[in-house]
């Protein structure tokens, strides 16, 4: 199983789009998450470090600025989805990457309390 780290710059990321209100609250995860070709067009305009930042969580031992190396999206590079939130709550406490899944709670609370949910 792979081993993750936090990553703190996507939590600030999406700490500041969450207060600027740029998130969706109702939304099919499945259906709208990013896929290979939507991560694909979006680096082809931006760069890893932005890509970085949608991602609440490093791959360790993972190449820097390869998609392995980055997990947990938690939105569709534009906004935060509370179900993307919720799906890394659940996948980060199903396979104990404890950090990981107290960010994405820390995110979902907040999220909650901006929206008035």
């Amino acid at each position: 199983m792979a081993e993750y780290e936090l990553n703190a710059a996507a939590v600030r990321h999406l700490r500041e789009l969450i207060d600027a209100r740029q998130y969706v609250l109702d939304s099919d995860w499945g259906e709208t998450q990013p896929d290979a070709a939507a991560q694909n067009e979006y680096l082809e305009k931006h760069t890893w470090e932005q890509y970085a930042a949608w991602h609440l969580g490093l791959t360790v031992g993972a190449t820097d600025e390869t998609k392995a190396r980055y997990a947990f999206v938690a939105g569709d590079f534009r906004r935060v989805h509370r179900t993307a939130l919720i799906a890394c709550v659940y996948r980060a406490s199903e396979w104990r990457h404890k950090d990981v899944e107290l960010a994405a709670h820390d995110l979902l609370q907040r999220l909650d309390r901006v929206s008035g949910s």
